[in-house]
């Protein structure tokens, strides 16, 4: 790889803003000056430093974001605030929401700029199941829980059985569904002659959302979490 795509893919700066560095000798390889922008370089080897700081490599990024409301599910938007906004440190890597959470819906999503992690967890054929919080305008009856597990009717047909549990608390359930379509769990409320008031994605598979991260904030994927998501 390229010196200057190297330090420029680490979201050191620009290409031009590179070469500057560059040419102002402030950058290191293997701790000798270089000037280059053309020199190549390993970078699972080599050591980059930039005014005596390391740049470490990063090819693959996996991020769980507690996603709040009001951002909507797009790496990009000419008039509205996208996931990416919250995790911009890493917008240089070309990261992108796994699947999709409406505007108005907050929880559990995860950021990647992984082809192939992405397909793994949203694929059709993977039926990975997705757990959600539901506030909604009425209470869940009994005839719903058993409509949710025969399979709701929408426009395009039948929905796979998901299963509908009751809270304790009034208004509150919790819905697994094991496909993605468009809007599924408002429609699905509303095919019961019911309404989706507030929605929250609890967990993707094994993967549960992380208590500790306010809404807003990410973390990195760890070991134990790929587990859960069955990849490792």
């Amino acid at each position: 790889m390229r010196l200057d795509k190297f330090l420029a893919n680490m979201g050191v700066g620009t290409r031009t803003e590179v070469k500057q560095l560059l040419k102002k000798k402030q950058v290191t390889l293997n701790d000798n000056v270089e000037t280059s922008p053309k020199k190549q370089l390993d970078p699972n080897i080599d050591v980059v430093k930039v005014n005596q700081t390391h740049i470490h490599y990063i090819d693959k990024v996996y991020l769980m974001l507690n996603k709040p409301k009001g951002y909507i599910s797009a790496t990009e938007d000419d008039h509205q605030q996208t996931v990416i906004d919250l995790v911009d440190e890493y917008r240089y890597l070309n990261v992108f929401p796994v699947g999709r959470l409406d505007k108005d819906t907050e929880g559990l999503l995860l950021i990647t700029n992984d082809g192939q992690f992405n397909h793994e967890l949203m694929s059709p054929t993977k039926h990975v199941p997705k757990t959600y919080e539901v506030i909604s305008k009425k209470n869940i009856t009994k005839n719903d829980i058993n409509a949710f597990k025969v399979g709701i009717e929408l426009n395009e047909g039948l929905a796979k059985p998901a299963e509908l549990v009751k809270s304790d608390e009034m208004y509150k359930s919790f819905v697994t569904i094991h496909e993605g379509r468009y809007h599924q769990v408002k429609r699905m409320f509303h095919a019961i002659n019911n309404e989706v008031l507030e929605l929250k994605r609890l967990s993707i598979g094994d993967l549960h959302l992380d208590l500790t991260l306010a809404p807003g904030e990410y973390r990195q994927l760890n070991e134990q979490d790929f587990k859960s998501l069955g990849l490792k």
